[in-house]
């Protein structure tokens, strides 16, 4: 072995181990760095624009663009995520004074079943309404006392959070200033041919930005239609399902029904027919017209997934990234699709 070959394989282990080593360090600040990435990808044609009309000063661009960012996206969130913790706090109040009964609404449906259903659901313990109730209590104890624990370890952690948003802001405001020439670092660092690099890359950017400004939109007009019908039927805490809904919406094939079918259901059985359709066809109609009219325009007709490959990947990448994992999930199952399909057109192609 002569000394190049030493040398060289010694730098790919010093490259390895520094590289795991700012992995390591970065890695208390992780969700910081990786939201306030997305954030300068979304926003970075914006920066582009302004550059081009501040006469390429691009750090008055990127305070314009960064200051666009904070009232179009965080400040709208921040008022959400407060205005959601209030409501939550109203329905546990409400569930335990009894004002909002869920025992009740069980025994109204029960007792609107056919005979036979009542035997079937009678031989399983689930006619027992007190024990329903009882339950129904139980978890809702547990889900507030859950929401509790994770506002008092927010309270606790308040200077963390605090540095933790700065640093995503600061970087946000760097990566949109020389956000370009990061990019062609990283272009010309890939150990990869022009063909397949440009290939990633473009799937990369393309993944990014359907999932997150093209899904997250779709959901979010969902989740406030969902809230809005919600509200003029007279369904209590109509914000908190429609939050509820705009995060179901993220996955297909299931998404926000799981919420507005078992009410459009209960209206059903319950006699309130006039109600059920109205939201059954609110839902189906309007709801459904918002991802076939939106996604398509924010997301394009042909970067899209399969379904069962989205809601996989989707479930198992917040199962292990928690929020974050609602994009980290479809990106790696989508650059393991590219990369496989790069690697049999090169198998394809040799003699």
């Amino acid at each position: 072995m002569n000394n190049h070959t030493v040398h060289q394989s010694f730098f790919h282990i010093l490259l390895f181990v520094v590289t795991l080593a700012l992995g390591w360090v970065l890695l208390p600040f992780f969700g910081a760095i990786f939201w306030g990435a997305i954030l300068a990808i979304l926003f970075q044609p914006m920066q582009r624009y302004l550059a081009a009309r501040f006469g390429k000063r691009r750090n008055l661009a990127a305070l314009t663009t960064l200051g666009a960012a904070i009232l179009i996206v965080i400040i709208p969130l921040a008022i959400v995520a407060v205005t959601l913790v209030q409501e939550i706090a109203l329905v546990y109040a409400r569930i335990k004074s009894g004002d909002l009964n869920f025992g009740l609404y069980f025994q109204h449906v029960l007792h609107a079943l056919p005979a036979s259903v009542q035997q079937l659901l009678g031989r399983y313990g689930l006619d027992d309404i007190p024990g329903v109730q009882r339950r129904l209590m139980e978890g809702a104890t547990q889900i507030s006392q859950f929401a509790a624990t994770q506002a008092l370890s927010i309270g606790q952690n308040t200077f963390q959070f605090v540095v933790s948003f700065g640093v995503m802001l600061y970087l946000v405001f760097f990566l949109l200033r020389d956000g370009g020439e990061i990019g062609r670092r990283i272009r010309r660092a890939i150990p990869l041919d022009p063909e397949p690099k440009q290939h990633l890359i473009a799937k990369f950017t393309t993944v990014v930005r359907a999932t997150v400004k093209g899904n997250i939109a779709v959901a979010a007009v969902q989740g406030l239609l969902g809230g809005l019908i919600f509200w003029i039927l007279g369904i209590s805490g109509s914000l908190l399902w429609g939050v509820l809904m705009a995060f179901l919406s993220l996955l297909p094939a299931v998404g926000a029904a799981i919420v507005w079918a078992p009410a459009a259901i209960y209206f059903f059985m319950t006699g309130q027919l006039l109600k059920g359709l109205i939201l059954v066809v609110f839902c189906v109609v309007v709801i459904g017209l918002v991802d076939n009219v939106l996604r398509p325009i924010l997301v394009g007709k042909d970067t899209k997934m399969p379904d069962w490959v989205v809601l996989i990947s989707t479930l198992g990448g917040m199962a292990l990234f928690g929020i974050n994992g609602f994009v980290i999930g479809p990106l790696v199952a989508a650059l393991f699709m590219a990369s496989w399909d790069l690697f049999s057109q090169d198998e394809a192609a040799q003699p």
